[in-house]
């Protein structure tokens, strides 16, 4: 049997780039319980509002939502928004522990995948974005978006 590898995104939280300028990010194992997994296959997980926190040098993700797999069995976990603990080397949750003191900066999941069969959780450290932010990039990605049509428009017409 070969390596799996099948990269597939299960969930995104889309408002993390809304709201923070991520300036790093890590990948970090999920440990779960049960039917969680199967659970997480089908696509059943928000992050949205999910945060990550570390205790006695741990990193635990909270309020991250997994909905109990419906053919269940006695296995299933009873709380679908438990805190659920991620694994990451001992020198990075150092590093973020430290970054994360600084004032604004804040640890966001950003999305949920499975890579070689285990499920992986992107983290970023981020930080706060101002409200004048918020409508200075939703500029940038207008006027991006508005450049990228008429040169859609100047190609169709030169064919």
């Amino acid at each position: 049997m070969g390596k799996k590898s099948d990269g597939k995104q299960l969930a995104q939280n889309k408002k993390a780039s809304h709201d923070y300028f991520i300036e790093e990010t890590y990948e970090a194992g999920i440990v779960l319980m049960g039917t969680e997994i199967k659970s997480l296959r089908t696509g059943k997980a928000n992050i949205n509002d999910a945060f990550a926190t570390i205790r006695n040098g741990e990193l635990f993700i909270h309020n991250m939502h997994i909905s109990p797999f419906e053919q269940g069995n006695r296995y299933n976990p009873s709380d679908p928004t438990r805190a659920r603990k991620l694994l990451l080397h001992k020198s990075q949750i150092h590093k973020l522990l430290g970054q994360s003191k600084q004032e604004g900066y804040t640890i966001v999941p950003l999305k949920i995948y499975v890579r070689n069969g285990y499920a992986k959780l992107l983290i970023g450290l981020g930080k706060g974005k101002k409200q004048y932010d918020k409508r200075e990039s939703a500029a940038k990605r207008d006027a991006q978006r508005e450049i990228q049509r008429v040169l859609k428009e100047k190609q169709k017409v030169l064919r």
